[in-house]
């Protein structure tokens, strides 16, 4: 055949010559630039900031619109802003007595929320793991929180001040037993909630109560411990306003009875602004120390 007689005169020629090495040139890989590197990251910020600020804004202008008119009882937007500029620029001024600036007074607030919500939250876990785990506890003292938790937080204060005769360590008891609650009884349904396979592993391998504690109780009741500090320390901080307006002292609680005292408005109006950022960043806090201990099965 054609095709056979045009490939015999290349077979009986030799062995084909081999092909050159060719050498292998590294091309430079091209590297995304900075707008591409930071376009998900500004999208993702945009996402969650944006619509906030622009819900803000809409609210600030409903306020200035309602607020500017003749005969209006609040002031609006602008003049709190010009009656409270000096006290937001410079929070750190202290003239003593209670002559001081935003930084201190909420300084000493959340220094009141930190003891009382620590005791709380000590307390609270174990007491939770109590009820928990015991049947014969948890009838006997679930009874007794629901009926405590139910009590307002201000209407421990005359009984704490009668006990303390200070205004330091009753405002103190008032945060720990508002924010205690909470924690008790997430405590104690996250124990329940243990599996009972991980209890009969344990009875098997005969771990002690402290291992049982340390390895099986504690790691599987993470995510509902923080949901219970999570709420708890919402609650020290309202707790520590409302208490600080009647036992007078430096605190913010106190700075905003003494505005009213003093008809000062939008003194008030900006305290109440901190005390909102505050107690937002103390939930984002907790949330986020829960979703680094939980190892992200906690909500944040």
């Amino acid at each position: 055949m054609p095709v056979v007689q045009a490939l015999k005169p290349a077979a009986e020629a030799g062995p084909p010559i081999a092909a050159a090495e060719a050498d292998v040139v590294a091309l430079p890989l091209k590297r995304p630039s900075l707008a591409e590197r930071c376009g998900p990251v500004f999208s993702a910020a945009s996402a969650r900031v944006v619509p906030p600020l622009i819900v803000l804004a809409l609210l600030l202008v409903v306020w200035e619109l309602l607020c500017a008119q003749a005969g209006s009882r609040l002031p609006p937007p602008s003049k709190v802003l010009t009656d409270t500029w000096d006290f937001i620029v410079d929070p750190f001024y202290d003239n003593g007595g209670i002559d001081k600036g935003a930084f201190w007074h909420i300084a000493r607030s959340l220094s009141r929320v930190a003891v009382g919500f620590a005791l709380a939250a000590v307390v609270g876990i174990a007491l939770g793991v109590l009820v928990g785990q015991s049947t014969w506890a948890m009838r006997g003292l679930d009874p007794i929180f629901q009926v405590l938790r139910t009590i307002p937080p201000l209407a421990w204060l005359p009984l704490s001040l009668a006990g303390f005769r200070d205004a330091q360590p009753s405002a103190i008891f008032v945060i720990f037993i508002t924010s205690i609650w909470p924690v008790i009884i997430n405590t104690s349904v996250g124990v329940r909630q243990i599996p009972q396979d991980y209890r009969n592993v344990a009875a098997v391998i005969r771990l002690s109560w402290y291992e049982f504690f340390w390895k099986i109780t504690l790691p599987a009741t993470v995510p509902y411990i923080f949901t219970g500090l999570r709420i708890g320390v919402g609650l020290s901080w309202l707790a520590i306003v409302a208490a600080e307006m009647l036992i007078g002292g430096v605190g913010i609680g106190f700075f905003i009875w003494d505005a009213w005292n003093s008809s000062r408005i939008s003194d008030i109006i900006v305290a109440l602004t901190y005390i909102g950022l505050v107690g937002f960043l103390l939930d984002r806090l907790i949330a986020a120390l829960g979703h680094v201990v939980s190892r992200g099965t906690s909500a944040s």
